[in-house]
């Protein structure tokens, strides 16, 4: 198996991507193509120990870099010689597996439907995250890529989604919901009313297993394994959930650090908080993974250390061994609307 990794992409390259590579490379066993500025990456490669490509890891120059003020749009266009465009022509030609970036998300996503394209009758890509909840993960799609939505792209993102917890997370028979502001069949605006209702049916021909509407609060206990979103609030609840996190982390500590006594308390529930704080850390998790594209595509923490680094790439293994792909496309016809229904609001 080859990842092709963006080795200049995200606040931290190319030090933090070339260390996870390394490490993954070494751990996993699989070929590694590091993509970027040739001299940058030897003299960090070098930096860290290495004077000479190890066995399994390969460098393909691209001496241009998309950094966060490039326009997604024309991103091929203009840079068609940077780390993140070859990644994705490579890709799509058959230079590898995967490809792993944790640069310009809007980029990303460009490049991954111009050159690596969609999967034949799905109208769009969505970004899917992997959720901590109380009893394991979820899976939100979408997190961002399309703000604004059809009730088909609802009914593909819950199809999608539920293949791919079921043959890259094991999950047997996903539960999948539909965000909304209430519980009831009835709730939402006509959009999330006609989308309650393809999912319902699709559940019904026995496509998915669909548990109705889902509210924000109860995402983090469980209520489904698929969270199905469009884009603008699933990126809401993406960034709230991460903030809550980060408040409540803060709390805790300011809480534990008071005096004596309390940093006596934190020794004692030292196991049970980092169990805590694995849950929440995105590095066990890896990446936000492109679903609807034809070959897996994984967008990487912006801020993404060695480990994270190190997770993603676990997670694209996962994710090519799994078949996700090839099951999205075998049930493509469960999840196109008759001509005529496909706008319907």
């Amino acid at each position: 198996m080859k990842i092709i990794l963006d080795a200049m992409g995200g606040d931290n390259a190319p030090d933090a991507v070339v260390r996870g590579a390394l490490e993954a490379a070494k751990e996993f066993g699989v070929q590694i193509v590091l993509v970027g500025r040739g001299a940058d990456i030897l003299a960090s490669m070098k930096a860290q120990g290495w004077d000479t490509l190890p066995d399994g890891v390969e460098l393909a120059n691209a001496e241009d870099v998309v950094d966060m003020h490039c326009d997604p749009a024309a991103v091929v266009k203009q840079h068609p010689n940077s780390s993140l465009v070859l990644g994705a022509r490579m890709l799509a030609q058959g230079g590898g597996d995967a490809f792993i970036s944790a640069g310009n998300t809007g980029a990303l996503l460009t490049a991954a439907t111009l050159l690596v394209k969609r999967i034949r009758g799905i109208r769009r890509a969505a970004f899917s995250p992997v959720l901590p909840t109380k009893d394991g993960h979820a899976i939100l799609i979408d997190a961002g890529a399309n703000a604004e939505c059809t009730p088909e792209f609802l009914l593909q993102f819950g199809c999608m989604g539920s293949f791919y917890a079921q043959k890259a997370l094991g999950i047997e028979s996903p539960r999948v919901g539909l965000l909304n502001n209430g519980a009831e069949d009835t709730k939402g605006d006509p959009l999330h009313r006609e989308a309650h209702q393809l999912l319902k049916r699709a559940a019904e021909q026995g496509t998915i297993h669909f548990v109705g509407n889902v509210e924000a609060r109860d995402v983090p206990f469980g209520a489904a394994d698929v969270i199905v979103a469009d884009g603008f609030s699933g990126n809401v609840l993406l960034k709230t959930m991460e903030g809550t996190a980060m408040f409540m982390s803060g709390m805790m500590k300011q809480m534990f650090y008071r005096n004596p006594l309390t940093m006596l308390g934190a020794l004692l529930c030292k196991k049970g908080l980092n169990g805590i704080r694995k849950t929440m850390d995105y590095r066990e998790t890896g990446g936000s993974i492109v679903i609807g594209i034809s070959r897996p595509v994984i967008k990487a923490h912006g801020s993404s250390d060695a480990a994270a680094v190190r997770g993603a790439i676990r997670q694209a293994i996962r994710a090519v061994e799994s078949g996700f792909c090839e099951e999205i496309r075998a049930n493509i016809g469960q999840m196109i609307l008759p001509r005529g229904e496909e706008h319907a609001e």
